[in-house]
């Protein structure tokens, strides 16, 4: 007869095994604000460089805008391990469409699909994913962009983004955005939004990317930083007129 007592071990290394094949609990470095935009001759997007750990702004390298395929190109906030993991399931998504050799190839319309599929899935297991996707390209002519929740909300528009820039970006590209912007007139109302964050989050830093896709590819610019003033009022004695006691 079996001995209780000699089975608890194997019970544990059972449970020891699931908790080690868990993903991200809880975030720990993280990436803030993307922004994309529509413009005359293509797509554009912009994100900083930083990576915080917890509020301790640890990394400021970190590349957080990529191409996906012959058509697409994905920026992600939040989680800068998990958008590993997503880049992952891309890179196999777009390596077994290729295999078909059938003359296709995926679109940005085909890949945000996925994308949503994926954050709804892992959410609904209580083991999301803890980043928010911007997903823009062009095929056929046809500009696409959108963006996903951690918890697989989606939608597309004409100008998107996440984190703060949800906040403090949309509203100026709500007032300034138009289908007809140019390509300078497009990096410049970007930089604008990304002044306005560096400005007000916390997590921002510095030094940002722009990236640029139409037809004929993608490209990302070199990182670089912008001209900067802190000399409002509001900055110098930001308690002025705070209420309370400080």
């Amino acid at each position: 007869m079996m001995n209780l007592a000699d089975s608890a071990p194997a019970t544990n290394n059972m449970l020891g095994s699931e908790a080690d094949s868990q993903r991200t609990l809880y975030p720990y470095v993280t990436g803030t604000s993307v922004i994309g935009i529509k413009y005359k001759d293509g797509l554009l997007f912009a994100a900083d460089m930083g990576g915080s750990y917890g509020s301790t702004l640890r990394y400021k390298s970190v590349e957080r805008l990529k191409s996906v395929g012959k058509h697409s190109v994905i920026g992600a906030s939040g989680e800068i391990s998990d958008f590993q993991e997503i880049m992952r399931y891309l890179d196999e998504l777009i390596l077994f469409d290729n295999m078909w050799d059938d003359g296709n190839s995926l679109g940005p319309k085909e890949v945000h699909n996925y994308l949503t599929r994926v954050m709804y899935n892992r959410r609904n297991k209580f083991n999301p994913l803890w980043n928010s996707l911007v997903l823009g390209g062009i095929k056929n002519g046809k500009k696409y962009l959108g963006t996903v929740s951690m918890i697989g909300v989606h939608y597309e528009d004409d100008h998107v983004a996440t984190g703060f820039g949800n906040h403090l970006a949309r509203p100026i590209l709500r007032d300034e955005w138009h289908e007809n912007l140019t390509y300078e007139e497009g990096v410049k109302l970007l930089e604008k939004c990304m002044r306005v964050l560096l400005y007000r989050d916390r997590s921002a830093v510095n030094k940002l990317q722009i990236a640029k896709i139409t037809e004929e590819g993608f490209t990302v610019s070199e990182p670089y930083s912008l001209k900067t003033s802190w000399d409002f009022n509001a900055f110098k004695n930001p308690t002025l007129d705070a209420e309370g006691s400080w």
